[in-house]
């Protein structure tokens, strides 16, 4: 992490066992297979504090874009309880209230989240609409979330197809901050750009957090974009939260298996000086459709006992203010480090 934010101990979100299952074809028996059900986010919590990044890391297929897409209420949760600022957003099922504007997102690839026919201008001023803000206010807004970025006036004026990715994907996080929202999501905002540009989005995002006092979730695959960004860290598998505690805590002394397994298999410098990208697990990770039983992990976990085959997990709080999902987490891993 790099250096002390103005974190405070104030709730901004909170998210009580939110659950979104999906119903598809099963990938196993061709033309013949029978449609099923599973969970891709299983009942999920967690606090944000204001001014912090909240950061989640896990393989892609692991449910994490889904969940994000659920804080945003793009797409609505089967059950569960989302609150944004002590105000119920979501619950029993049903919208309660709109964050209207005080939620925005940044999506992974800049090139398809941003409509070629508009110009810039007109991308990053969307979400005003919608506020009823316009005319002079609202192009006095677009000027001044552009500039955040580090994008020139000129830039107003030009189309997507205009700029390059990473501008582009500036370009996207200035519509995010033009409603100056309380609560930004970030869906691995630097997965789809070369290495140099990673590294200046990061450090735009950083710099960002730290002049407007911006509170983050950011979703990512890479552990080390993780380290360096976020306060704390919840490391997510098969829709459910694995292992959760301040970033420090959880990346030099994990207390589950697929957290070390992560660390083990992530080759990467700091973003500053550029990265390279590769997750390399032992196994395949599970389909929500077919879960295993007990832990979801124990199919690909060097620790594995009959346990794990059996019992499903549940995390709990193993040192302070740091949970593991891991049956054996004391067994293991405080064993091991004494």
């Amino acid at each position: 992490m790099l250096g002390a934010r103005s974190t405070t101990d104030q709730p901004l979100l909170r998210v009580d066992s939110v659950s979104k299952s999906f119903t598809l074809r099963d990938t196993v028996g061709g033309f013949f297979a029978k449609r099923k059900s599973g969970k891709a986010v299983d009942r999920v919590s967690f606090t944000v504090m204001k001014g912090e990044t909240f950061g989640i890391v896990g393989e892609s297929g692991s449910g994490k874009s889904t969940l994000l897409q659920c804080l945003a209420l793009i797409m609505l949760p089967d059950e569960g309880r989302i609150s944004l600022d002590d105000q119920i957003l979501f619950e029993n099922g049903k919208v309660v209230e709109r964050p209207k504007g005080r939620i925005e997102m940044v999506f992974q690839d800049p090139s398809s989240s941003l409509n070629p026919t508009m110009k810039i201008k007109d991308i990053v001023g969307e979400p005003l609409l919608g506020l009823k803000i316009r005319g002079e206010e609202r192009e006095a807004k677009i000027m001044h979330s552009l500039e955040n970025v580090g994008l020139e006036m000129f830039f107003a004026e030009k189309y997507p197809s205009q700029i390059s990715g990473g501008q582009k994907q500036r370009v996207a996080v200035a519509r995010s901050l033009v409603t100056n929202p309380s609560l930004i999501l970030l869906d691995e905002p630097t997965s789809a750009l070369d290495v140099g540009t990673q590294a200046q989005v990061i450090n735009l995002l950083d710099e960002l957090q730290r002049k407007l006092k911006l509170t983050y979730v950011f979703v990512t695959h890479n552990l080390t974009v993780a380290r360096y960004l976020s306060d704390r860290l919840a490391v997510f598998y098969a829709g459910s939260i694995r292992e959760l505690g301040f970033v420090d805590d959880v990346t030099k002394k994990p207390l589950d298996p697929y957290t070390v397994s992560l660390s083990e298999s992530t080759l990467l410098p700091t973003p500053s000086k550029g990265a390279l990208d590769r997750i390399n697990v032992t196994g395949e990770p599970p389909s929500f459709l077919n879960p295993p039983s007990g832990c979801a992990f124990h199919p690909r976990c060097p620790h594995v006992k009959d346990a794990c085959r059996s019992d499903v997990p549940r995390l709990k709080e193993i040192l302070r203010a740091h949970f593991s999902m891991c049956h054996f987490a004391k067994e293991i891993f405080l064993n091991e480090s004494n």
